[in-house]
């Protein structure tokens, strides 16, 4: 099993997506209208269908990928061990916001 999680770690490695997550420049993106248009044209039509649930996990996964371009989470690894003062509030937060999505979809009746 952990040959498994070695080589699924090996893998997520060999693609850098910290590094191109990290050396995203915000400034550029938002101003960039190959990708700001049809984004606030999901939105739009999202508000438009009042599909409320969808736009709060869009809201997430652009909170999770600016909270994962941020120098508190390089700051995580220290050495070659993880600091567990600062990867507990990150694990409980993970947590309370995986939960909250499965109470979106699963838990609420439309």
């Amino acid at each position: 099993m952990g040959d498994f999680f070695a080589k699924i770690m090996a893998w997520v490695d060999s693609t850098h997506i910290q590094e191109q997550v990290a050396n995203v420049d915000y400034i550029a993106l938002s101003t960039n209208p190959w990708f700001l248009v049809p984004f606030v044209l999901v939105v739009v039509y999202l508000l438009y269908k009042q599909a409320f649930r969808d736009l709060i996990v869009i809201a997430a996964f652009v909170g999770i990928w600016w909270v994962s371009g941020t120098e508190y989470m390089n700051t995580l690894v220290v050495g070659e061990e993880l600091d567990i003062k600062k990867i507990l509030p990150v694990l409980f937060g993970g947590a309370a916001l995986i939960g909250f999505i499965i109470y979106l979809f699963f838990g609420r009746s439309d």
